[in-house]
């Protein structure tokens, strides 16, 4: 408003300032309305949210590793392990995708959401084939370029189209970058060579990518990994080794790739770490997600997460992967081994959760299956000089092969039991 034509000096002087003022209190406002986060991108067919969430029906494979172990071992004999394992192949489990042509996993895919739709069931599926998978360690691959990535998500997306399904975005694509200290992909680390920072910024796109793309998608949940609550911490921190030391923490990684076009994020694919432990992450997590993009903050406190109220309803809500971890993480005798890899085939650990809708926290959207159990986490050799498993003393089958026998420690171990 501007002052009135011939007022006199003083009057005009306190006129601009209170129009001055009422300018700075409007752009303010403004600015606070542009940082307030929006509620975050469900997509309105997601399976996992909404008044049909309760009654959802997870897909079952017709075929699976458990199933034919149960006809084998029934074969033999061994009955009371092969009803375990009949029990284990009734219970629904994720579909990884991790290889393939475009034309390959459309064509695989389709055929999934085909079986699930014969079922009256919505499938989770794995989308696992980011460039640089898993640092080249024991699940190492990925496509063989940002180009082709983006090409082999977009057959994907294809091949689930309208369905009604669940996607979970690259287990381990955010958690575990090639800036890590102790991983040599494109240098630093202990390689002595500058870190390729342009890889970390590639990943990025990727999982923006595909998040984009999955959401896009009418009937689809868009759950980006987000590793687990004993990995890595919320905020950016110095590693203390390696190079670079400055990290990420896991909520910059999840803003930089794109969570808030997901419907949420997952943890625990692939570990053991307990559900209460999870949920108290998860809910960090999500607290922190709405504070760092409501408040602009570079990072979180505690006093600033406990202010967050637990009821609002634009926090983000999650995932977890409950297969294996019943009986919760492992933790190997003090000094045992020079490198216990207790994330690696641990012993002594049970089927968790099954899989459900009814969590019981209003952030938790379900309890899944995604890590397959029964699958080896690869050729743990716990900082020996191998190739056995000390903990078996066999050589581990490799990541994602059927390992019969830990698969039965699993189902004999399950909490709750199995039926």
């Amino acid at each position: 408003m501007a002052p009135p034509r011939g007022a006199p000096a003083p009057v005009r002087a306190r006129l601009r300032a209170w129009s001055a003022r009422c300018a700075a209190l409007a752009t303010a406002a403004a600015l606070t309305a542009a940082a307030a986060p929006p509620a975050q991108a469900h997509a309105a067919g997601n399976p996992l949210q909404g008044p049909r969430a309760a009654k959802i029906r997870f897909f079952v494979e017709p075929d699976t590793n458990a199933g034919r172990q149960a006809r084998v071992w029934a074969a033999q004999g061994r009955f009371h392990d092969a009803a375990l394992m009949r029990a284990l192949s009734k219970i629904s489990q994720a579909v990884w995708f991790t290889e393939g042509t475009p034309q390959q996993v459309q064509r695989r895919v389709r055929e999934t959401m085909r079986q699930a739709r014969r079922q009256g069931a919505v499938p989770v599926l794995v989308a696992y084939y980011v460039p640089g998978r898993d640092c080249s360690q024991y699940s190492a691959g990925g496509a063989p370029s940002e180009r082709a990535y983006r090409e082999w998500i977009n057959a994907f997306a294809r091949g689930i189209g309208g369905g009604r399904a669940v996607v979970i975005v690259e287990p381990d694509g955010l958690a575990l970058l090639s800036s890590e200290p102790w991983c040599n992909e494109g240098g630093g680390g202990s390689t002595g060579r500058p870190e390729d920072m342009s890889l970390v910024e590639q990943r990025f796109r990727e999982i923006d990518h595909a998040i984009t793309t999955f959401a896009k998608l009418p009937n689809t949940g868009v759950y980006v990994d987000a590793g687990h609550s004993a990995w890595q911490p919320l905020n950016d921190y110095d590693a203390g080794y390696g190079e670079p030391r400055a990290q990420l923490g896991i909520v910059s990684r999840l803003l930089r790739g794109g969570v808030a076009k997901a419907d949420g994020f997952v943890l625990n694919v692939s570990n053991y770490r307990a559900d209460a432990e999870l949920i108290d992450y998860g809910v960090r997590v999500s607290k922190c997600l709405w504070l760092r993009r409501s408040t602009g903050a570079r990072e979180c406190t505690d006093a600033d997460l406990a202010a967050v109220p637990d009821g609002r309803r634009d926090l983000t809500p999650f995932v977890l992967d409950t297969s294996r971890n019943g009986r919760g993480p492992w933790t190997a005798p003090e000094g045992a081994y020079p490198d216990p890899q207790e994330w690696c085939n641990p012993p002594g650990r049970g089927l968790g959760v099954r899989p459900t809708t009814r969590t019981g926290h209003r952030l938790v959207d379900a309890f899944l299956w995604v890590k397959r159990p029964g699958e080896s986490d690869g050729q743990c050799t716990r900082g020996t000089a191998g190739p056995q498993d000390p903990e078996y003393g066999i050589v581990d089958p490799p990541a994602g092969q059927w390992w019969p026998e830990y698969a039965l420690g699993l189902a004999r171990r399950a909490v709750p039991p199995l039926k």
